[in-house]
């Protein structure tokens, strides 16, 4: 078990220097930022867009494994979050979006003891307006191939900025290994977040994020996977919503196929029928589409 404090963050997923080495199987605990740089006291200490703490180096990582990131406990450890006033113009009509007033900055007070988050800054009808804690992480990942440093205000089968609220509490995440060690990042706590992330923000704040990495040895991926005891999901991070889709489908019917023994017309049928689709993130560069099937439908 680690415990851990940054002094230190990125706002790249790619081949920094490792803040601490892990081995296969150990539990970290790390505080992290909101989106904004912000602490757990409150005071902006690295820049935007989605500080990440790390990355940490896991022994026995190699390229060609895959790495499985279990969320173990996603914890607000500040009373306060943001987010943004006005949804984003790429989620309504072109025409609409010229009635969209200008953003605000909306505060929030986070309760955990209650487990709830209550708007305290005015805006418009709703004041106040109480919702439940639904903590997520929306954004973490590994050091892409081929030396790259991608923006954190983006994704892809590295991981990234996906903001999916599937990435919660007891949920386990499978990214593909493609430097030694495989260079894990995480931050970008939600307290609570709608679908897609449709104003820009979740309610952002500062996190105690705890985690426990565990690699498989010589298992290929080609982008994000998860489950949790009721699903497996798969994710695609691309540009236009439509390229999102192909890619997470295309990689769950991989996963039926070389996992659950499932040929192309059986995952066919099955997914037919049975697939739900979940929208990560719509406002960054690449958005984020799920494709999710209940493991009820893999007892058959």
């Amino acid at each position: 078990m680690h415990f851990f404090t940054p002094n230190g963050f990125h706002t790249t997923l790619g081949p920094h220097e490792p803040v601490l080495r892990v081995a296969d199987g150990d539990t970290v605990a790390a505080k992290t930022v909101d989106a904004h740089g912000f602490d757990w006291q409150g005071e902006q200490v690295a820049v935007r867009p989605n500080p990440q703490t790390g990355p940490f180096y896991v022994e026995g990582a190699e390229p060609g494994d895959a790495l499985a990131v279990r969320f173990d406990c996603l914890t607000p450890i500040r009373a306060w979050g943001f987010t943004s006033s006005i949804v984003a113009a790429e989620v309504v009509e072109p025409g609409f979006a010229r009635e969209l007033p200008a953003r605000e900055w909306i505060r929030w007070r986070i309760d955990t003891a209650r487990g709830t988050a209550t708007q305290e800054t005015h805006a418009g009808a709703l004041n106040p307006f109480t919702i439940p804690l639904e903590p997520m992480v929306g954004c973490f990942g590994v050091a892409p191939a081929g030396g790259q440093a991608i923006s954190t205000a983006t994704s892809g089968p590295h991981g990234g900025n996906m903001d999916y609220r599937g990435f919660r509490d007891g949920v386990t995440a499978y990214l593909p290994v493609s430097v030694p060690g495989a260079l894990f990042f995480i931050g970008d706590g939600h307290a609570v977040q709608g679908d897609g992330e449709i104003v820009g923000t979740g309610i952002e704040t500062a996190f105690e994020m705890q985690f426990t990495v565990r690699v498989i040895k010589g298992k290929q991926l080609n982008g994000p996977r998860g489950e949790d005891d009721h699903n497996i999901f798969t994710i695609g991070n691309a540009r236009p919503l439509e390229l999102a889709l192909q890619y997470a489908t295309t990689e769950m019917i991989r996963w039926l196929r070389d996992d659950y023994g499932l040929d192309l017309h059986a995952a066919s049928l099955v997914l037919g029928q049975c697939v739900r689709y979940d929208i990560g993130n719509v406002y960054d560069p690449a958005y984020t589409v799920a494709c999710r099937l209940q493991k009820q439908w893999l007892q058959l």
